[in-house]
């Protein structure tokens, strides 16, 4: 994403809306090795060494959140929602990411969803609380060292990510995603996929071309170039730096910004935050080109951002590297150009200047702009189906969307546990269910161009993304550890990272 966006989603979301229709239902667990249990239990029961873990005046019995917190809490039921329970009696979601919450006024809000209701809030003086069904959390701010131990029987925990994986690798292996009941990330196979989040609409990629082929081609005979390379986020895991500088060796690249820059940006549009945005001023400026390079800042299936679908929506070419799986969600099989399909810099310069000199060929990666031109039936009716919506007001947006999907399991999951509880004979128990590395799972950072292996020691991109990629393996496996042996010392993570290397190094582990 811009860097607007790879670190701060606080002012995206401070205006979203709260009525969320939600209709998926299911079934879902933990991992098996954490001993999980979905039967309800009375609050004396809990292991003495989760008391001890926390201040004692947490863990209250209901009446401890006083009238006063839910009752002035609103109430905003969904289509379909027949839920007439009080807010005394509805399960709780906990956001642990305070930095992303409150989405709405106040810490607490009653949402009525589609086909139920519960309480969502930022108070952590609920963590232990039997009603506390779920704990959610925002990817980017999640830590191992301050996740919330001991991890309850009772309760599951649900990811929200929609950012670059490069903001927390730790959810790209298996003992760190597997910690997830519920997942809502850019990744199709997640629980509640967010992978068309940069799309508003089929209409935004049918705008009309911005600017004509014959004024693109004047502008060329005046001397610009045929490439438009706009980066001030350079020392990024996908190093695409390193790509677009040996590009530039064969074909002819105007890069502003602060990665590669060689030419100036005009003065009304220095502002960062206009260049990461879809001001006016600067959408005409970057239309003029016939190419864009719309390199991620990290590489992982289906993680697409603006860098894509605006030239899309401008009527220029992306020269595209991030999803591996790109062309799965484009117009057709002729609208934008896959730098891995080229086996190197020079050939893919070449190929570009030869649909530069070719008005033709070129013109034919734009005919997705003819309704009648574009093929790709998933797209279609990834667009036509999803549930949230982007700008758009008549539809949820995805923050709240996931909120919804996760009380709507959440609801129907105790109900299952109900049902099983007073007649085991009849009723089946709910079936556990974790995320897998599918929901996020990306791969290793490897260089722009070259191989790791010609790379200096001390190449700065060599000395930080490997190892914070393996540095986050160590950290999910030493979380997975404090779970397993039932911790409620988080900072003892270091400790169980140690005692791993440890085990490991004795060909132990």
């Amino acid at each position: 994403m811009t860097g607007v966006k790879d670190r701060d989603v606080r002012q995206k979301m401070a205006g979203r809306g709260r009525l969320v229709p939600c209709v998926c239902l299911g079934l879902f667990g933990v991992l098996c090795w954490v001993w999980v249990s979905f039967a309800s239990f009375p609050d004396d029961q809990l292991a003495l060494e989760a008391l001890d873990a926390v201040d004692r005046g947490a863990f209250q019995p209901q009446s401890a959140l006083s009238e006063m917190e839910f009752a002035s809490v609103s109430s905003y039921t969904g289509p379909g929602n027949s839920d007439r329970r009080s807010n005394k009696e509805l399960p709780i979601l906990l956001w642990w990411s305070v930095g992303l919450f409150p989405h709405f006024p106040g810490d607490t809000e009653r949402i009525d969803c589609a086909t139920s209701s519960c309480l969502v809030t930022s108070n952590r003086k609920v963590q232990l609380y039997k009603r506390t069904a779920s704990i959610i959390f925002y990817g980017t701010d999640f830590r191992a060292y301050e996740a919330p131990l001991p991890r309850l029987r009772h309760q599951t925990w649900a990811l929200f990510h929609e950012e670059s994986p490069m903001n927390n690798y730790f959810l790209s292996h298996g003992p760190g995603i597997r910690l997830f009941n519920y997942t809502a990330t850019f990744r199709r196979e997640s629980d509640y996929p967010l992978t068309l989040q940069w799309l508003p609409s089929l209409d935004y990629l049918l705008m009309p071309v911005a600017v004509s082929l014959e004024e693109k081609n004047r502008l060329r005979r005046e001397g610009l170039a045929p490439v438009l390379y706009m980066q001030s986020h350079c020392d990024v895991p996908s190093d695409r730096n390193r790509y677009v500088q040996e590009l530039m060796k064969y074909i002819q690249v105007d890069s502003y910004g602060k990665c590669l820059n060689n030419k100036p940006l005009p003065e009304h549009l220095e502002d960062t935050a206009t260049a990461t945005g879809e001001d006016h001023n600067f959408m005409n400026f970057v239309a003029r080109y016939k190419f864009h390079l719309a390199l991620e800042n990290g590489l992982c299936p289906d993680y697409m951002t603006e860098k894509l679908w605006r030239p899309l929506h401008q009527g220029c070419v992306p020269v595209y590297r991030g999803s591996s799986v790109v062309a799965d969600w484009m117009p057709n099989d002729h609208s934008v150009i896959i730098i891995d399909n080229f086996p190197s810099p020079k050939a893919l310069g070449e190929f570009l200047k030869l649909l530069d000199g070719n008005d033709g060929e070129y013109a034919k990666y734009l005919e997705f702009k003819n309704p009648k031109r574009i093929t790709n039936t998933r797209l279609l009716e990834a667009l036509e189906t999803r549930e949230w919506g982007v700008n758009d007001m008549s539809k949820p947006n995805y923050l709240n969307g996931f909120e919804c999907y996760v009380c709507d399991q959440e609801n129907a999951r105790l109900a299952a546990e109900r049902a099983y509880r007073k007649a085991p004979k009849k009723n089946k128990p709910p079936q556990p269910k974790m995320a897998n590395n599918a929901h996020m799972g990306c791969p290793l950072p490897s260089p722009g161009f070259g191989h790791v292996r010609d790379l200096p020691a001390d190449d700065g991109w060599l000395q930080i993304w490997p190892q914070d990629y393996w540095q986050s393996l160590d950290q999910a496996e030493g979380l997975e550890s404090l779970i397993r042996h039932n911790e409620s010392d988080p900072s003892l993570l270091w400790k169980h990272i140690q005692n791993i290397a440890v085990s490991r190094a004795r060909g132990k582990h």
